[in-house]
């Protein structure tokens, strides 16, 4: 396994790129409401990230059809965006992805469309927590296992289940690169044993639901659903590993 260290003018151009799909995101996010469809707001991240002179890193990306993953409640990750209308109460994550300069940005939040239960407000608040958790534990000299520990203990002890099938990752001039970034630690997995290092760049990315870990994969071949029909979220941000600690590379400057 090999894991590329950039240097400090690739992390200049990595913070243009995740910028960029740090603002696309967080416009799609502000602008959802009751009635819209998940094309639209895929719309709303192409024709921004496309105005900045960057290309959408998920279209056409392994078949991809869409800008944008746009995934609704029970929705886990890689919704194909379409027809679905948002109704009040939903909570819907936007995944999105940037290229500009060579290289990639990729961040995913989890947004209400307007009020929403109790029990979605407590989802959202422990995903979000758990991916802060996990980023202040990326510190030079740390392990991988560190992060991934964080994630792991901050949502398992609160009862909430965490999705194994997929996970955060490296990034850089390729969308995914290594080393994988799961949100549990892997026993025997060499991974774990990774050590941080300045110019390190990888996601990380909690997927949560509300009962249980199951997962199952819809029939258009993208869609990953709870099993058990729960809801789901689904927080990223792309970091570097610098000297000082961890830098977060996908924040928004909207206004």
């Amino acid at each position: 396994m090999s894991i590329t260290i950039k240097s400090k003018t690739d992390l200049e151009k990595m913070r243009i790129a995740g910028r960029i799909a740090a603002n696309a995101r967080d416009l799609a996010g502000r602008m959802l409401e009751p009635g819209m469809t998940t094309r639209d707001v895929d719309k709303i991240v192409h024709d921004y990230i496309v105005g900045q002179g960057a290309v959408p890193s998920f279209l056409g990306y392994g078949g991809f059809p869409g800008s944008a993953c746009v995934s609704v409640n029970e929705e886990v990750i890689h919704g194909i965006p379409g027809g679905r209308k948002l109704r009040p109460g939903d909570i819907v994550s936007i995944d999105v992805g940037a290229h500009i300069g060579g290289f990639h940005g990729d961040t995913c939040w989890t947004f209400p469309v307007g009020k929403i239960s109790d029990e979605a407000q407590a989802l959202l608040d422990v995903t979000r927590q758990s991916l802060f958790e996990g980023i202040a534990k990326a510190q030079p000299g740390n392990h991988l296992a560190d992060v991934c520990g964080a994630v792991e203990q901050y949502c398992a002890s609160r009862g909430y289940g965490i999705v194994r099938e997929y996970c955060g990752h490296g990034i850089g001039r390729q969308l995914h690169e290594s080393p994988e970034v799961p949100n549990y630690v892997q026993n025997g997995s060499r991974d774990m044993r990774i050590k941080l290092q300045p110019g390190m760049t990888f996601c990380i990315e909690p997927m949560i639901n509300v009962k249980g870990d199951a997962i199952r994969v819809c029939k258009d071949k993208w869609t990953v659903r709870t099993k058990s029909g729960c809801l789901s979220a689904h927080f990223e941000h792309m970091i570097a590993i610098t000297p000082d600690g961890p830098v977060i590379l996908t924040e928004s400057d909207l206004d």
